[in-house]
């Protein structure tokens, strides 16, 4: 009866509008049943049994239950109201994930009651397990670091990324702000995003160490070759590309501790103007990873340009870009010593095999002098982390608009790996536009990326590093041997 007061009490307790109730009542009068609430908290759903309404019933469902809550929802996602997956992991393995209602043929008399045996016409299938190759114990830890570095420094999101070098499995990634999958009343926002693999950034200055493996792979440098980077300032064309002083004459392993602008753009310039490209695309830049998470961007690599002061911008990392898992995919790359292995969030069952891109004698170079940039007088001595010698690369990059870069608005990164004596763990850490003050990269994600990376090489027992101080120089040199 549609004037009955039950309705009244029904859309109360639903929290629906009694007319829209009836009018999905009468627009489907053909119908055996139809839903008016799915999935409901079960006191609601004691409330409406205890109505005791004719024509009203309940039925139990099951739904997802995620225990990790946000710290993990951007990688796993969630499944809408049938199981089917909405987003991350869920959506790129629904299939694999997803069970299989049985099917059977039955034969009834008039009044309902089932007359003959049953045919199976389709059996029940479960759903498959499917292992995550993230570290609960890490994913944690980096959450929880990266929203105490997001609001220590007012910015408006952050993201880090943590791979196991020796078989390139997600360990951990995180976003922050992100979103709690057990709650269905959220609306979407951009908590939902993955920025790791969907969001792309301009990657400044960790792109040097692959600019200088370009160099270094031509056979005609070595990172004692000598720059002359005065007066600190080079003009290319109608532009200028400056350094935050004048370093003078400078090696080039002084250039990446420095991170040298002008020393950069020198040597890329006495290159063929595709090696520089050939190796970016070599380390996965410009295109997706292995990982088949949906939605990732391939970033943006454009053809060799001819411009001079195109080619030495893109040598900074300037005029492309990349995801942070991308960038962690590279640096790892460099740490297994040149060997360019598939991404993975599926756990893998060992070490596995990749493809060489670079020459262990480069990436050994590359590795020292990332080394000696978080030591004294580097541009990364936050990012040492205790017990472990690391290896890594700060950038700061103005964020970029329509026609231009904002004036005051920065990423602030950190790209790195360790140990230095066998890599286990590579690191990209991105802070979107801080605001409290500290915006480089080596005062806003270089400690975040110390502090993860202990608790993680921790947590996966590595062995303490030795010390490799005061003559690192000869370590690295045996190792690329």
């Amino acid at each position: 009866d549609p004037d009955s007061p039950t309705w009244n009490y029904v859309a109360k307790i639903l929290g629906l509008n009694k007319s829209a109730i009836l009018e999905r009542i009468s627009a489907h009068p053909n119908k055996n049943f139809i839903y008016l609430a799915r999935q409901i908290p079960p006191q609601l759903a004691r409330k409406i049994e205890s109505l005791n309404e004719p024509g009203i019933y309940t039925q139990t469902e099951y739904r997802r239950y995620y225990p990790a809550g946000e710290v993990t929802a951007q990688v796993i996602g969630f499944t809408g109201v049938d199981h089917q997956g909405q987003e991350g992991i869920e959506l790129a393995y629904n299939e694999w994930l997803r069970e299989r209602p049985g099917k059977q043929q039955v034969i009834k008399d008039r009044a309902g009651h089932q007359i003959e045996g049953s045919i199976d016409l389709q059996k029940v299938r479960v759903g498959k397990d499917l292992n995550l190759s993230l570290d609960k114990r890490i994913q944690y830890l980096a959450y929880r670091e990266l929203v105490e570095a997001v609001t220590t420094h007012k910015a408006k999101a952050g993201t880090l990324v943590a791979l196991d070098i020796e078989t390139g499995e997600v360990l951990a990634l995180v976003n922050y702000p992100s979103y709690n999958p057990n709650l269905r009343h959220y609306k979407r926002s951009p908590g939902f995003r993955n920025r790791a693999v969907t969001d792309t950034i301009e990657p400044g200055s960790l792109m040097k160490v692959f600019s200088i493996a370009a160099v270094l792979e031509t056979g005609q440098y070595s990172p004692s070759t000598l720059v002359d980077t005065h007066p600190g300032k080079m003009k290319i064309g109608d532009d200028w590309v400056r350094d935050v002083r004048n370093y003078g004459k400078i090696d080039i392993s002084t250039i990446i501790k420095k991170s040298s602008n002008v020393g950069i753009s020198k040597l890329v310039l006495s290159l063929p103007e595709h090696a520089l490209h050939d190796m970016l695309w070599a380390t996965g830049f410009g295109q997706t990873t292995a990982s088949l998470f949906p939605g990732e961007s391939p970033g943006v690599l454009r053809p060799p340009p001819k411009d001079p002061f195109s080619l030495a911008t893109l040598a900074f990392g300037y005029g492309m870009s990349a995801t942070p898992l991308q960038v962690a995919s590279g640096y790892a790359t460099i740490a297994s010593g040149g060997i360019r292995r598939p991404v993975s969030f599926i756990k893998v069952p060992g070490p596995i095999g990749g493809e060489r891109v670079m020459s262990n004698n480069v990436a050994q170079s590359l590795t020292q002098m990332m080394f000696m940039t978080t030591l004294k007088g580097g541009t990364a001595t936050r990012a040492q982390v205790s017990g472990y010698n690391a290896a890594g690369k700060t950038g700061t990059v103005k964020k970029n608009k329509a026609g231009g870069y904002e004036s005051n608005k920065y990423l602030g990164l950190f790209a790195g790996y360790a140990p230095v004596e066998k890599p286990k763990v590579a690191m990209v850490v991105v802070i979107d536009e801080p605001s409290a003050g500290k915006y480089y990269g080596g005062l806003v994600a270089a400690p975040v990326f110390a502090k993860v990376m202990e608790g993680a090489l921790t947590l996966l027992r590595v062995p303490p590093s030795p010390a490799l101080t005061p003559n690192p120089e000869a370590y690295f040199k045996e190792q690329a041997l």
